[in-house]
């Protein structure tokens, strides 16, 4: 992680779960990190529980990732006061507790569609805007999920995995792109498994189920961003022991 201290890191869905502990590890590891959540004041109280030094080192802003404008004005602020993004972290997500065939249930699903499809790739556009027009290379990171790798069969599950497949592909074309634009910008898919965060249902969260922790999830990041230049891990899937589905 050395080769990014100082470097500006931005990470979506900052509020909470996994990208919480990202915010927190990358300012611990010496980046200038921006949470962006609808609620930045979670993030801010993070602040409480670290030290002084890495305190100052994480930045909150206000972004809703299912609104275009709302992405443009925080990457507008990431470049005025940082310069601009080094390292793109998309870990906001949603899942809504509905069937994909139950009545009335369209708002949910387009919300599930515009923050985990939608928001990750106008997110991914304006970090590679960044890093092209500075001659970085930077790194790009999808908080993916098992669900984007099978159809996983729970009667919740709804849109979800469709939106995870999404990610599976755009990673994928993304990289391509990245290729063909002849830069050395890498991308990168984590897929956990279940993770006890409060995006899980309440029925399985309760019960028994083996469970990572949001904590692994950012030691993953951490793991992918410190590798060399020359290497690029392009999927990384983590389930906890005992996990069946």
């Amino acid at each position: 992680m050395d080769r990014w201290a100082g470097k500006v890191a931005v990470v979506t869905g900052a509020s909470s779960g996994i990208g919480a502990a990202i915010v927190k590890d990358l300012a611990k590891a010496g980046m200038v990190v921006v949470g962006l959540a609808r609620r930045p004041e979670r993030i801010n109280a993070l602040k409480a529980h670290l030290s002084e030094s890495v305190r100052d080192r994480l930045h909150a802003f206000k972004c809703d990732v299912r609104k275009e404008e709302s992405i443009l004005e925080a990457f507008e602020w990431v470049a005025e006061n940082f310069g601009g993004v080094d390292v793109l972290i998309n870990s906001a997500g949603v899942g809504h507790h509905t069937e994909l065939l139950a009545a009335g249930n369209t708002q949910m699903l387009r919300e599930v569609m515009d923050t985990n499809v939608m928001g990750l790739v106008l997110c991914s556009r304006e970090a590679f805007q960044s890093m092209r027009k500075r001659s970085v290379d930077g790194h790009i990171v999808h908080i993916n999920s098992v669900a984007g790798h099978r159809a996983i069969n729970h009667p919740t599950i709804n849109i979800y995995s469709a939106s995870k497949h999404a990610v599976t592909a755009i990673t994928e074309t993304m990289r391509n792109e990245l290729w063909n634009a002849n830069t050395k910008i890498k991308v990168t898919s984590i897929s956990p498994g279940m993770v006890r965060t409060k995006m899980l249902p309440e029925e399985l969260l309760s019960k028994g189920y083996p469970k990572l922790e949001a904590e692994d999830i950012s030691n993953a990041v951490l793991y992918v961003l410190g590798t060399p230049p020359r290497v690029q891990v392009h999927e990384l899937m983590i389930m906890p022991v005992g996990q069946t589905f």
